[in-house]
């Protein structure tokens, strides 16, 4: 798009720090001009709106970013009404929409003009439906189960693909809810957040609860296809009981969102139920978070290296490098577990970059047992992916002379290559740099942006892979990566092979490469 044309936006869109400070602007045309002044970068938002606007707009702005979440609202310039929706951009900036509001008839004109729907969540009208809810069950003396569903995707769909795609795809998720919630009145859902939905059962029943959302939760993972793209979403549930956690609703959702932790951290599809020891362990979380600051500083998270092997000849082809962080007092920290905090505490991009130099600390070591065409192989955090000075990280530890470009892989999660920023990395790969997909098949797959994008391998994703033997679906998922990796002269592999008939039955798809428990650990 032009400049001129985003100039023409009729929203106006602006990206501005924490601090209030305006780092770029566009649009606005239909917004009528309310400023004191010209918008310019570097401005503060007080020079810009009245002390008013500009108090609501800092509120709004730091609740987005603390909570990592879109926060949205009307107000009033000028006898103008306006909507104002925020949403965050990393640890310390958002990107604010403003747009006149409009007139019911314009709206309907506006849907009828298949333009973008604004995110507009009834959440006030669900809390009211929920503490109508909590006051019949009192009165039956039934208890009822609020359930909060995360979507892990739906976020980066958002970011990479644009508001009005992660949109479309939140339609059918809401879809497939009320599909398997049914026509019961009592029965009943709605968005809290851009990636957060709520469910209400009007039961208390322990398994009758865990079986509806364990149906709910499959109904989820199914792929959700929009043109040329075809979007997998992983839901994590907690669950809250009215009478027994919490007798009010926000009281409800606030312990359903602590049971969500849990089940994130354990990576699991399987609903989390709401315990008092899940506050303890979220409070100690709240440490971990100030330890794993000092843990980067002083280099205490190591790695630890699988080999991936050829797997019809059993030849090492390179060596696999996973964080590993070692407490001192907490024993071993699953990566899950501290990689969520990094990515929450804004620690992601510089956890990443001093993987990255101990990454070569460690080669010279590593490279002793190993012939010179065996590869080290490296998967940096998203975060830092889509940093600006990823390309140059990468380029200032190739030239400390100690890790050839040639010996350097990067796995990098499929899902990121949809991204316009992946086009960078080709600057490492005529380095001489191998970028390997990873992950492949878990969440988004899109064959022209993988055609075109600078990489030699693809690695299928360990969920598949170890489902392999016991699931008809799973089977048809790794065969089907395993044409795409050939049909694209990417070397094909696979995570995750941990037994002999893995090994065979991969072998059998096409697949070359594999790692995982049925070779030995370094």
């Amino acid at each position: 798009m032009s400049a001129v044309l985003i100039e023409l936006l009729p929203d106006l869109v602006f990206l501005m720090h924490r601090d209030g400070t305006v780092v770029a602007h566009a649009g606005g045309q239909a917004v009528p001009d309310f400023r004191r002044e010209g918008m310019d970068a570097g401005d503060k938002v007080e020079q810009i709106w009245s002390p008013t606007t500009a108090a609501l707009i800092k509120r709004l702005l730091r609740r987005s970013i603390a909570g990592r979440a879109p926060v949205e609202t009307r107000f009033q310039e000028h006898g103008h009404s306006y909507e104002l929706r925020i949403s965050p951009q990393g640890p310390n900036r958002a990107i604010g929409v403003i747009r006149p509001v409009l007139s019911e008839s314009n709206r309907e004109s506006d849907v009828a003009a298949d333009e973008p729907r604004w995110l507009g969540l009834d959440r006030r009208g669900f809390l009211r439906r929920l503490n109508d809810s909590l006051a019949t069950s009192v009165l039956r003396e039934m208890p009822i189960a609020c359930a909060v569903v995360h979507l892990e995707g739906i976020s980066e769909i958002a970011r990479t693909l644009g508001v009005p795609v992660s949109e479309e795809v939140m339609s059918v998720v809401m879809a497939r809810v009320n599909d398997r919630l049914g026509a019961a009145e009592t029965n009943y859902s709605g968005q809290l957040r851009e990636n957060e939905l709520a469910v209400v059962l009007n039961t208390a029943d322990h398994d009758a609860v865990e079986a509806s959302l364990q149906e709910l939760s499959l109904d989820l993972r199914a792929p959700i296809p929009s043109g040329e793209v075809e979007f997998r979403l992983m839901p994590h549930i907690g669950v809250a009981l009215s009478a027994v956690d919490a007798s009010s609703a926000e009281g409800l959702l606030e312990h359903a969102r602590t049971a969500v932790g849990e089940a994130r951290r354990a990576a699991t599809t399987r609903p989390s139920f709401y315990s008092e020891a899940m506050q303890m362990r979220s409070l100690s979380r709240l440490d971990l978070g100030r330890e794993l600051r000092d843990a980067i500083a002083n280099r205490d998270i190591r790695f630890r290296y699988v080999g991936r092997h050829d797997l019809v000849t059993g030849a090492q082809v390179a060596t696999v490098a996973y964080l590993n962080w070692h407490h001192p007092l907490r024993g071993d920290i699953a990566p899950a577990e501290f990689l969520r905090i990094a990515v929450a505490t804004g620690l992601a991009v510089e956890l990443s970059r001093m993987a990255l130099d101990a990454l070569v600390d460690e080669f010279a070591e590593q490279s002793r047992h190993y012939s010179q065409d065996v590869k080290v192989s490296f998967g940096p955090l998203r975060d830092h992916i889509f940093h600006e000075q990823f390309v140059v990280d990468v380029e200032r530890v190739l030239a400390r002379n100690v890790l050839p470009a040639e010996r350097l892989e990067l796995r990098i999660a499929e899902k990121a290559f949809v991204a316009r920023e992946v086009h960078a990395l080709r600057a490492l790969q005529k380095r001489g740099v191998q970028i390997v997909v990873d992950e492949a098949a878990r969440a988004v797959a899109s064959l022209p942006s993988l055609a075109s994008a600078p990489i030699s391998g693809l690695q299928l994703d360990r969920s598949w892979t170890t489902a392999l033997l016991r699931d008809e679906t799973a089977r048809k998922v790794c065969r089907a990566t395993m044409g795409i990796a050939h049909a694209l002269g990417l070397a094909p592999m696979a995570a995750g092979v941990d037994t002999q008939e893995l090994r065979d039955a991969l072998v059998e798809m096409g697949c070359r490469y594999g790692s995982g428990d049925v070779f030995a650990a370094i």
